[in-house]
């Protein structure tokens, strides 16, 4: 799990404003945005993070034309855990941590003992059992991410994941890199 740095652990006690920072990677001067709503336990996002994402990644993110929001659309508890531990683990930790997430998803989502496996993922980051604790303890994170769940539900129509905008135009489900690429040129060519 590279990338993953134990130097940003401490953001496990960091102030809520940062668990709560908008999740971005690419140009903030990129032309194209694409919004991207997730859940944790999904295997369409599994799929979408370890197969399509990389390809997205090389052909337009790391080219400075598109730049990914990543959005928290937990779907039940254990998402929900994994949604705040990737937060609590640090900004520069954020996209390792759920790449982390994402890759071993069948077996730490799928687990006897889920809480075991995902603090194992967050050591990967330097954090402790202590430090994934009070971050599921931490009831305004919660409170936060179920407020913005909700609002992405009730007001921009998210139902189900993944879901994507791109340019405000609503693709809900995963696709091929190839259908992507369609709808991120035609973004870039307005």
């Amino acid at each position: 799990m590279a990338g993953l740095s134990g130097s940003d652990a401490q953001a496990a006690n960091a102030p809520l404003e940062e668990a709560l920072a908008e999740m971005s990677i690419g140009s903030a001067d990129a032309p194209v945005t694409l919004h991207e709503y997730a859940s944790l336990t999904c295997s369409h996002c599994a799929d979408f993070h370890t197969k399509t994402m990389p390809q997205i990644k090389k052909a337009y993110i790391d080219t400075g034309k598109v730049r990914l929001v990543f959005h928290d659309f937990p779907l039940g508890n254990l998402a929900m855990a994994g949604a705040m531990v990737a937060r609590c683990s640090g900004k520069n930790n954020f996209f390792p941590m759920i790449g982390a997430m994402f890759t071993s998803q069948e077996s730490w989502a799928h687990s006897d003992t889920p809480f075991e496996a995902l603090v194992g993922i967050a050591r990967l980051s330097g954090m402790s059992e202590n430090d994934v604790d009070a971050c599921l303890d931490n009831t305004a994170l919660l409170a936060e991410l179920q407020k913005r769940a909700k609002h992405a539900n009730e007001v921009l129509g998210v139902q189900s994941t993944p879901t994507f905008f791109v340019e405000g135009k609503k693709i809900p489900g995963n696709m091929p890199f190839d259908d992507f690429k369609d709808v991120l040129d035609k973004a870039l060519a307005k």
